[in-house]
């Protein structure tokens, strides 16, 4: 079987297949607002379509390439596992590679959390967190908060805060009891019963990157300790080095009770995620020989998985990523900050290292104000494609919107990009402002053309 030969051969059928085998849906949207390339190959920050066209990646698969695609180390490390001929997956045993993989990622985990549950995605590890969290405890509610992302199974579902991923799933848990991000006092008022299990909480909300403020994440650990609830961090998204720390609660220097981690833990090559815990909690679950399968899964601990974590936080160490990202995150926001006081629609920028929001409002020039009135009123999801669009068409940078109904462009590009990256995506950006600002112009006819054609194809 030559697969090479086989995808070359059919590289051209790729959106019919998945037109007629896979989700008709998502095609029609890719082809509406023209994201529909054949990509070939990838190198690092980089990807390539079928026409030779380069495109910068600083979207790295929603943050799952935080070293870059096809990384040559981790690449190697997986053919040579695979020549080993592995006992992968045996199920009545254990592997060595998950127990180095555990230990790697204890001794980077915050305080005293040690014991490791290996998952296949950050929705797998959420679900096991909330089931650990109500085990551990003997209760059953948990809080989460307005706008938080934890995943669309239906555990992760019952606690996510979009309602545009909710609708058609209820009734959801019962006792997920929604909270305001970044209000202590509403935290309180949910926690004060002292029968909630859990608050599971985004450090960073990755639907818009909202930073909470300075004291809001060392108030949760206390309020948490204070009315008996587990205190369940999502790092699916922020953590590895994604913030410019290893774990975005470094920042605050808080720990967890349980830590959520999937996405670039793999390097991008293999589903692969993590529940890392105090070895208290986890041994209230597991807590007898007869229940040493109280939560399993079969693909967990796959030796392939394994060995691609491991390669992959050694890449983190071994190529400086994470002050990579904290150094090159400062350097965007701050060419950023510079766009934002020359063009009115720029509002704000909010980010942490390499996880960067860029938030676009009402200007207060007449001739642009009424364009925003007339665009969002067509479809308040629009003003955002005005910007990613050209960014991909004009200038091969990949981005896009960071949530519905929000006016954000998120970037999440690679921590191995630099400068000359970095100068790339600002010149372009500055490019796709100046052309915004035209009103009426070529931008916003485009824009409003790509409106009245979704409206006719809904």
């Amino acid at each position: 079987m030559d697969i090479a030969s086989i995808i070359k051969s059919r590289v051209k059928e790729t959106y019919d297949l998945h037109r007629q085998y896979v989700n008709p849906q998502f095609v029609r949207v890719l082809e509406v607002i023209g994201f529909n390339r054949n990509y070939t190959s990838a190198k690092g920050a980089r990807l390539t379509d079928e026409n030779g066209r380069e495109v910068l990646d600083f979207l790295a698969g929603f943050g799952v390439f935080s070293i870059g695609r096809n990384h040559p180390l981790v690449a190697q490390v997986l053919r040579d596992m695979m020549e080993t001929g592995p006992p992968s997956m045996v199920q009545m045993d254990v592997g060595t590679v998950s127990g180095l993989l555990a230990e790697a990622l204890a001794r980077i985990a915050p305080g005293d959390l040690e014991a490791v549950f290996f998952t296949n995605s950050g929705s797998e590890g959420v679900e096991g967190a909330l089931k650990f969290a109500r085990q551990a405890t003997g209760k059953s509610k948990v809080v989460y908060c307005d706008r938080a992302f934890h995943g669309l199974t239906l555990g992760a579902l019952s606690v996510n805060g979009n309602e545009e991923f909710r609708g058609r799933n209820e009734p959801l848990l019962p006792g997920c009891i929604p909270v305001p991000f970044n209000d202590l006092d509403a935290l309180e008022s949910a926690l004060s019963g002292r029968d909630v299990a859990a608050f599971i909480v985004e450090p960073i909300q990755g639907k818009g990157v909202f930073i909470p403020d300075d004291d809001y994440l060392p108030g949760v650990r206390r309020l948490c300790d204070e009315y008996g609830a587990l205190l369940i961090a999502d790092e699916v998204q922020t953590g590895l080095g994604r913030t410019g720390r290893m774990f975005a609660l470094d920042h605050w220097d808080v720990v967890p009770d349980l830590l959520v981690v999937s996405k670039a833990l793999s390097g991008g090559y293999i589903p692969l995620g993590a529940i890392i815990t105090r070895r208290e909690i986890h041994s209230k679950v597991f807590d007898s020989m007869d229940r040493c399968f109280a939560h399993s899964n079969t693909f967990g601990q796959n030796d392939l998985a394994m060995a691609a974590g491991l390669a992959t936080l050694h890449v983190l160490e071994q190529e400086n990523l994470i002050e990579r990202s904290a150094r090159m995150g400062e350097y965007l926001m701050n060419g950023l900050k510079n766009l934002a006081g020359r063009y009115e629609l720029l509002h704000e920028i909010r980010g942490k290292g390499l996880m960067i929001g860029i938030q676009f409002g009402a200007p207060k020039s007449f001739t642009l104000k009424t364009g925003w009135k007339l665009l969002h009123k067509m479809n308040e999801e629009l003003f955002c494609q005005m910007i990613t669009i050209p960014l991909l068409e004009k200038h091969n940078i990949l981005t896009q919107v960071a949530g519905h109904g929000l006016d954000t462009v998120k970037i999440l590009p690679p921590l191995i990009i630099d400068n000359a990256d970095a100068d790339c995506f600002l010149e372009a950006m500055d490019k796709v402002l100046k052309d915004a600002h035209k009103f009426p112009g070529s931008a916003w006819t485009t824009v409003k053309n790509l409106g009245l054609r979704t409206a006719k194809t809904a």
